[in-house]
């Protein structure tokens, strides 16, 4: 594998992705913290900081997830109904370094614009005079990245072998059921059905926990987990993404064209 290679189809990859009016998520984001700033205060009076804490870094999480599914899941999607992976395949260009490639590219992308939209919504807090953690928030900027490049994993991994319809549909589906695959099991427990238990286990155990990298609701109140479980936390969220990389790239290597 040649890393020039795949840093060169990233950084293609980023340049394409910004031209496809990502920029107007950051707009519509502003827009959306300018809006909540003039209304909340109104209808939330003595809560409303809490709420537009919330409602600030929740926009960022949301806005940042869509982008994540829907453009990871036509990254190969695309190359293939362009009929431009035909041209890409006879070079040396192997299969795993375009699959590394497109995901570091959307993986930057999301970086950006979470930094960017982070950045407008801690000047907000700041501008409407209300005290936040800034060290918890950045944290939870970081894992919400890391969270990211795993869901953009899940996104390519479904792209690779379905239609860009149903990997979407896929994707948010083991989004959803990640955020709540603990409360899966004691749905299962209190079902007293074997087999029910049986499946919600296993969904446990084969999907992503998602809460481990989701740590907006504890950054809002300036708590944090302890650094050993950050690093815990961290290292599952990159081990996790490298392992849905792997998959793909082995299947995307049996595919013919």
């Amino acid at each position: 594998m040649n890393l020039i290679r795949v840093f060169t189809i990233a950084n293609n990859g980023f340049k394409e992705v910004i031209r496809d009016r990502i920029l107007y998520f950051i707009g519509f984001f502003s827009l959306l913290l300018i809006l909540a700033q003039r209304i909340i205060p109104e209808i939330a009076a003595g809560t409303h900081e809490k709420i537009l804490l919330d409602v600030g870094i929740g926009a960022i999480n949301l806005l940042s997830v869509i982008v994540a599914i829907f453009v990871g899941t036509s990254l190969i999607n695309k190359e293939i109904e362009k009929r431009t992976l035909l041209m890409l395949i006879p070079k040396p260009i192997s299969r795993a370094e375009l699959i590394l490639g497109k995901h570091l590219g959307l993986t930057a992308v999301l970086g950006v614009m979470v930094s960017i939209m982070m950045g407008i919504y801690l000047g907000m807090l700041s501008l409407s005079q209300i005290d936040y953690p800034t060290t918890a928030l950045i944290t939870a900027g970081v894992y919400l990245l890391l969270e990211l490049a795993l869901i953009t994993a899940v996104a390519i991994l479904f792209g690779v072998f379905t239609s860009s319809i149903l990997a979407t549909l896929f994707s948010f589906g083991v989004y959803l059921m990640g955020h709540f695959s603990e409360d899966l099991v004691e749905l299962g427990k209190l079902s007293k059905n074997a087999n029910i238990e049986s499946l919600t286990t296993s969904l446990y155990l084969v999907l992503p926990n998602l809460s481990r990298l989701d740590l907006k609701n504890e950054a809002v109140y300036g708590l944090l987990p302890s650094t050993g479980e950050l690093m815990a936390h961290a290292t599952y969220g990159l081990l996790y993404t490298t392992l849905l990389l792997i998959i793909s790239i082995m299947i995307f290597a049996q595919k013919e064209f």
